[in-house]
This record gives structure tokens, sequence and C-alpha cells, in this order.
């Protein structure tokens, strides 16, 4: 049986590879490698081409059904109604293919913000390339701060400490190891000789032998397995979908009825009557309703992308608005990723750092700037060009002594480390020792600094530094700092003694025995890694909103909890018991039983990103929507199980960006609620859109129905075709500029179920379809019927013109009333969008046009129309607000609606 590399010794992986373990590979055989094997980077699915894109608009069933209508207008005779009908469907494709192509180029600037360098010894010499150019067998150099930029079997290892939580989910770094490990099968986290790509380095130095790239790493791999699921349909296209199937049904079945009864009851030519089913078709299908819907997403998709939010996909824009459970990352999303010193111990008391400066104080600041001295000397955390790198807890003790006494800093930075023990899991200690002047004695001392857990620092004490004093150290000084320790520790705080001691010599490779005894206990100092400071007001809001905020994360309980307690995701009241579950009574518990409790769970801890799927199931089961956020690789399968899968976009992997939705660029849970909510608002103005679209098209559909019924003539369809242009275009997209309603976060999410036809968009699209056709009709036959101001009655093509003129102008009109299916939009705030305003200003003058300009009138089949008739036409448009306003007002009095 083949070894696999952690159980090979690295001079026999070297030699397999053709490698130096000094010089690594020649600048030749790396080029050359790279050429076979190709470059070191996750490859994705190919991308379409723009004619692939653009040919794929035109599947949908309803643009089928206008390239049918503008062919047979073509073979007619009727050329301009089949430009029309081409130009409408050209414009809608070329908008899907703008938008599919923007959110594909937006990724692409992503990926190439997050190739990072890696450091290659080749030839003998370090190099810093690209690490897309790194090839097996390459010897890599890894330092904290580095990113891991292949998988690496190591060879020499200082100190290493890897975080590997994007892979294996563990969620504090692991120690490396160069040793040849003999056992098999060991899980990718016990692989401690090995350092697997996408991973960050916090601690120490290594160098590597490259074993695996690309897509043949580990994380390689799961990209590729990821790239096979097929990809799950939203909401929105589901109910779009369903929508188009509908209304293709209605339209094939109404215009085979209107031929029908042409032919039999009207004795019309079957050149009119196609000609009559044409304009039916053209009437019935809402041929902007994708463009629409896609401006709409795109418009949302750019507001979010000014707050930090990145939408992979445009649909899901509308699938934020519904979301019923967010379950979020701690650290970094809901906290700020920083360790940051919060409170210190000296003299024996708490100094909490939000109310109090120690160092201001004249009995605090002794002891103050001694324990900040050893915060800086006790530290391997360095600055680079990158700014300050190293273990997170390290860099909060220089980011401390940076806040309140940056210049002691600089001075203490440039002093030499003559000696040091490092810390390990045992002594839970780090020891340094530094050259010291004693300014009383004028004699050369030396300083030894020593940082770790408290339990293990208080039993090596002698003394302690007290109000600037050394004294000794008493039981009852020992029983006061556990005590504190333990109450530090109760607030999810981690915590750290600091001590030191001078001695006049030291022995040459002086160990921890002779370094550690006889200390003299300075202090504590308390960390946290700090909630983000908006994220408590977003999770009331969220909570406001009917949204249920979980936190989900690889952190103890009592951190977990305690974070959760200061964001407002557990409250006074909750049982901590109930409220709080780790990963492995996840794993002891049944699907059922976890069902029945899934309710009462708020906060997920020491769980593996594997356990996310569980949980986004177990509440889908529910028939809720659920946004899950994730960083790792292995965080991709709950991103794609859940309805929004949402990456970090800073600490996120490729992998993790992939398979999500969103991504976050400031990895921030405030932006996903300000998602949320621009998710609701596009969802509200695609509703008004299609309410708007939908009642116009219902509108001409019984209006040219009738017509074919009483014998009249129809509509032509280059008449329809106008009407459609100039109203489903600006209008309608100036409807989804519309700034979201008063309370729109303060109402519970619509539900899986809601479609676009909820919440009385339906019925309102069917009594103002109907209403607006009564109106047209009446004009139509008083037109007909009655005389004009000169005493003639009018001419049938007057008649017809007139019919035209108020079916398109009430169309525009009416456009004020779908914002809202039941409020009055008699008020000031109605005509806040100024887009809206314009656009129906300008739709108005377009549709007006074709009737003024005398050369148009042949082409649309029009007359001009005097005084006398606009008069009227224009006071039938105006009717549609005063009726609408008046059924709107019995509804609100006598049915509580709105």
């Amino acid at each position: 049986m083949k070894k696999t590399f952690y159980q090979e010794d690295s001079s026999v992986i070297a030699s397999d590879l053709q490698t130096d373990l000094k010089a690594g590979l020649s600048s030749d055989a790396a080029a050359s490698r790279l050429l076979e094997n190709g470059q070191n980077a996750l490859t994705t699915k190919g991308k379409k081409s723009l004619f692939s894109k653009f040919v794929d608009q035109f599947k949908d069933l309803m643009i089928g059904i206008l390239l049918a209508a503008a062919a047979v207008a073509a073979m007619t005779g009727e050329q301009t109604d089949a430009i029309f009908i081409l130009a409408i469907v050209i414009i809608n494709a070329i908008f899907g293919v703008f938008q599919e192509s923007k959110s594909e180029n937006a990724i692409d600037a992503l990926k190439k913000m997050a190739t990072p360098k890696a450091t290659v010894i080749r030839d003998g010499q370090p190099n810093q390339v690209p690490a897309t150019d790194l090839v097996v067998g390459d010897l890599v150099e890894l330092e904290a701060g580095d990113i891991v930029p292949a998988d690496l079997r190591l060879t020499s290892v200082q100190n290493l400490r890897v975080e590997e939580a994007a892979l294996t989910g563990e969620s504090v770094p692991v120690n490396k190891t160069d040793v040849t490990l003999p056992a098999e099968k060991l899980p990718l986290g016990d692989q401690k000789n090995l350092a697997f790509m996408n991973a960050h380095v916090v601690y120490g130095r290594a160098q590597g032998i490259v074993v695996k790239t690309g897509m043949q790493t580990e994380v390689g791999q799961i990209a590729g397995a990821l790239q096979e699921q097929d990809e799950t349909k939203t909401p929105l296209q589901e109910n779009l979908k369903s929508l188009s199937k509908f209304l293709t049904y209605l339209i094939l079945g109404i215009a085979a009825l209107t031929f029908v009864i042409g032919y039999f009851t009207q004795n019309m030519s079957i050149i009119d009557l196609i000609l009559t089913a044409i304009s039916l078709a053209v009437a019935a299908i809402p041929e902007g309703l994708p463009a629409i819907v896609t401006i709409t997403l795109a418009l949302g998709t750019a507001r979010m992308a000014k707050k930090a939010a990145l939408m992979r996909k445009l649909p899901a824009v509308e699938t934020l608005g519904s979301t019923d459970i967010i379950g979020s990352d701690k650290t970094g999303t809901l906290t700020q990723n920083k360790m940051t010193v919060e409170k210190v111990v000296l003299n024996g008391q708490v100094v909490d750092l939000a109310g109090q400066n120690p160092f201001e104080d004249s009995d605090l600041s002794q002891g103050a700037d001694r324990l900040a001295d050893i915060m800086a000397l006790n530290n391997d955390s360095s600055f680079t060009d990158d700014g300050l790198v190293g273990d997170p807890t390290e860099t909060a003790l220089i980011d401390f002594n940076s806040k309140y006494r940056q210049e002691a800093l600089d001075e203490l930075r440039k002093q030499e480390r003559l000696q040091e023990v490092p810390f390990d899991s045992e002594r839970k200690m780090m020891t340094t020792v530094y050259g010291a002047q004693d300014e009383s004695e004028h004699e050369a001392v030396y300083r030894v600094t020593v940082k770790g857990a408290p339990d293990s620092i208080l039993e090596r004490v002698t003394t302690v530094l007290e109000n600037g004093q050394v004294r000794a150290f008493t039981e009852e000084d020992k029983a006061n700092f556990q005590a504190i320790n333990g109450q530090l520790a109760d607030q999810a705080l981690r915590v750290l003694a600091f001590a030191e001691k001078q001695v006049s010599s030291i022995e040459e490779n002086a160990d921890a025995e002779n370094l550690e005894q006889g200390l003299t206990l300075i202090g504590f100092v308390a960390m946290i890694d700090p909630e983000r400071p908006e994220v408590k007001d977003s999770v009331a809001q969220a909570k406001k909103a009917g949204i249920r905020p979980m936190m989900i994360t690889g952190d103890h309980p009592q951190t977990a909890a305690a974070i959760a307690a200061r964001l407002g995701i557990l409250e006074e009241g909750d049982d901590r018991e109930k409220a709080v579950m780790t990963g492995s009574d996840l794993d002891d518990i049944s699907d059922e039983d976890f069902a029945d409790r899934v309710e009462d769970i708020k906060v997920y801890a020491r769980v593996a990103p594997a356990h996310k799927v569980r949980i986004v199931k177990a509440w889908q089961k529910k028939g809720k929507v659920v946004a899950m956020t994730g960083d790792g690789v292995n965080d991709a399968p709950a991103l794609k199980a859940a309805d929004i899968g949402v990456a970090m976009g800073i600490t996120g992997t490729e992998v993790s960006k992939e398979a999500a939705d969103m991504v976050l660029a400031d990895d921030n849970f405030s932006t996903i609620v300000s998602a949320v909510k621009e998710g609701r608002k596009v969802f509200a103005n695609i509703q008004k859109a299609l309410q708007y679209l939908l009642a116009s098209n219902l509108a001409e559909v019984i209006a040219i129905f009738t017509m074919t019924l009483l014998g009249w003539e129809v509509l032509a369809p280059v008449m329809i075709l106008w009407i459609n242009l100039v109203t489903d275009t600006f209008p309608a997209i100036a409807l989804g500029l519309e700034p979201a309603q008063p309370g729109i976060m303060d109402r519970k999410p619509r539900g899986k179920m809601a479609n676009f036809l909820s919440g009385g968009v339906g019925p309102a699209i069917v009594w103002q379809g109907i209403l607006q056709a009564v109106i047209v009709l009446t004009v139509y036959g008083l037109a007909l019927t009655f005389p004009d101001h000169t005493g003639t009655t009018l001419v049938h093509g007057d008649a017809l013109t007139m019919a035209f003129m108020t079916l398109g102008l009430m169309q525009m009109v009416n456009a004020i009333n779908v914002k809202s299916v039941y409020q009055s939009q008699l008020r000031p705030s109605t005509f806040s969008n100024h887009f809206f305003n314009g656009a129906l200003v300008f739709s108005l003058i377009a549709m007006m046009a074709v009737v003024v300009i005398k050369p148009l009138n042949p082409i649309f089949h029009v007359t001009n129309l005097d005084a006398y008739q606009w008069l009227i036409v224009i006071g039938a448009s105006v009717s549609i607000i005063v009726i609408v306003e008046l059924v709107k007002w019995v509804q609100r009095k006598l049915f509580n609606r709105g």
C-alpha cells in the first residue's frame, strides 16, 4: 500500500519530486512543470460566450410566442408590427446579457483581489512569486501572516501555528511539526506535518515542499465536487416560471377562442383573424417583464454593492427579502475578528479600560507601565509592509501599547532579545530575557519577562507589585487573584498573567526551570474579540422584522453565550441550557428530537462547518427561508443548501465564495440585515411593476376580445406594441426605483409560499384591468354613438384613435395607483421619486406624439384628434385615479385593508 505524504520522510518526498531541500527547483524545471501541469489555481465552470448568453435569452416560451407573432405579421404584410416585436425582444435579450456579464466581472475582480503571493526558493535563492505560479516540488517558505499557497509537506518547522478552520473547522490554530507520522487514515486536522492551501500562518516559520497544487489540493477537491452540484431555483425564479407558464396557456387559449368566435360570428377573413390573434398575443404578453425584473434586480444589486454586499446571483436579491432565519458566524461577522484588551488587573483590582485610563491614575501608573513593558517585550508579533502580523493575542498586546504609549513602545521594540523559552501546552507560559540597567545600583542586570495562564504563573510568583512597591505574595493574594481570574473567565474574557524579575546573571541556554521561578506578579490582562458596535442595533432590527438571528461558531459555549448576550441574540429570560447547543450535543441528538428543539436554540458553539447543513435543513423542513454565513471550504455545502448562502469577502475562501449567493465585502452581520431590507424593497417594487404591467395587459386583452365580439375595428398590433413599449419601459423601470415603504422592516417575513400575486396584488390586477377596459370601451362606444362638438358623428378612425390614446394614457396614470395596493396616493410623498416623475412625463409625451405629429399617423393607423376629442381622452384617462382612490377608501374602511 502506497504511503501518503504525511507518512513519508521529507527527504524521500524530495527525491521523488526531484527537488533539493536547500536549493529548491531550478527556474527552468519550475517553468517546465508550470507549462505541463497548469497554474496553481482553483478552476471554475467555463464561462458562456456572449453569443451563448444571448441565445439563452430566447428560450422562454413567451418570447417564442412573440417571435412567432413577428413572423406571422411579416408574412401578412405588417412589416412595422414585425419590426416592433423583434425590437422589444432584442432589447430584453441585451439587458439580460449585460447583467449576467456584469455579475461575472464583479466576481472576477474579487478573485484577483484575493490572489496571494508566495515566497519560493528556486536556484537556491528566495523569490516572491504569485501563488498561481507554484508547481509540485517547489520549496516554499512560510512565516506569520502568510496564506499557505498550496498543499505542503513541511520539511522544517520553528514554532509554526496554522489556522485551518476553513478546511477542518478547528477554531484554534494548529501546532505543526516536520516529523513523519506513521499512522494510517489520519483525519486532515491530525496531519500535522502538512500545511493545506488557503490556511493562515499565525505564528512561527517553516519550509515545505509543494506536493499538490490547484484542483488536486484538499481545497480543490472539495471545489470540484461542489461544481458538480445543480443550482437550486430561487423563489423569484420559481414565481416567474409559474407566472410565465400560466400567462402562456392563457394567451394561447384567448387567441384560439377569439379566432373561433371571429370566424363563425363575424365572418372575418383569415388574415384579419390572424392579425387579431396577433394583437391579442401582443396585448397579453408582458414583453417588458423580463427586462423590468432584471433591471429592478440589477438596481438593487448596485445599491447593495455600495453597502458592501456583492450579489453573485441576481434572483437572490429578492430571496433575501423573505429571509426568516440568519445563521451567522461569530468571529469577524458579529465580532471585530481582532482580540482587544478590555480590562487589566493592577493592585489586585479590575480596571475597565472603557471608563478609566490606568496610565493617568497615580496609584496605577507604575504598575500599568511595567505591565505594558512586558506586553511588548514578551511578544513575537512583528511590523511588516502589510501592518502588524502575528498571533491575535500578541497583536492585541501591541495595539494596547500603541494606543496608550506609542513612544515607549518604539523604544522597547529596539531592545535585543537575548534568550527565550517558547510557549508550550504543558507550561502554558512564554519567557523572554533582555538586557537591562538597574538605575539605583548602576550594575548590569537582565530582565526576565513571563506571560501565560494565570494558574500557572500564580504557582511561580513569590512577590507582587502593589502601588509601585514590591511586597511578599501571600496565600490571601493568591486566592484573591484566582477569584478575579474566575470572574473574568465567566465573562468570556481570555485572561493572561504577567510577571517579571531581574537577575544579575543568566546561564547560557537557560531553561524554564531556571528562569520561571521567584517571579514578581505585575498584573492580569483580560481580552476578548469584541462585538462590532453596529451589530447590536442590527440584531434588534432583524428581530423587529420577524427575522431570527442565530450564532453558529466553533468557539467555546461560554464565550459564544457571552457575546450573544452582549448583542441581544440571547435575552435575559432565555434558559441557557435550552438556548445554547454544542456540536457534540448535536451529534448525540436524533433528527426528530432536533426538530422539536431547534426553535429554542439561539447559539450553536463548538460546531464543525458540517453541522451547519443539518441546522439549515432542520429550519427548511419547517418552511423557513434560511440565510447562512460561512468562510471556509467546509462551509460550502451549507452555503449551497441554504436559501441564501453568504460568504465572507475578506476571510472567505474562493470555494465558499463560489458556493455563495452573496459575498460580504466587509464580513459584517449588519450588511446582511441591510441587504434583507433591500431585498424586501426589491420584491415590493417588482410587485408594483407586475401589477402595473399585468393590469395594463389585461385591459388590452379584454378590450380587444370585446371589440371582436361586437364587430368593432380592433386595435392593430403596432398600436398595442407602441403602448407596451412606452408603458413597459420608463414608468415600469421607475417603479423599480421606488423608495422603501415606511415600516418595511417592521413587518414579518412574507413566507416561503408567498408569490408576486399575494398581498392583494392579484385581485388588484383583475379589478383594475377590468376597470381600464370598461373605460376604454366606453370611450370607443360613445365616440361611435354621439356626435362631436360640431354635431357630426365621429368617424370610425377617430373612435379607434381615442380608444388607443385612452388606453395608453390611462395605463401610465395608473402607475401612480400601483405604488400601494390599499393606501391612498393623494399625498406629497407619492412624487418623491423624481425619476418616476420624469419617466411619466416623458412617456405621456411619447404616447401623445404619435397622434399630434401627423407624419406618424399612418404608421400607427391613427387620426389627428381635435381639442374636444382630447378633452374626452384626458378626462377618461384621469378618471382611473378617482375611481381607484374610492375603491381603496372602501377597502380600508369596510375591510380594514392596508
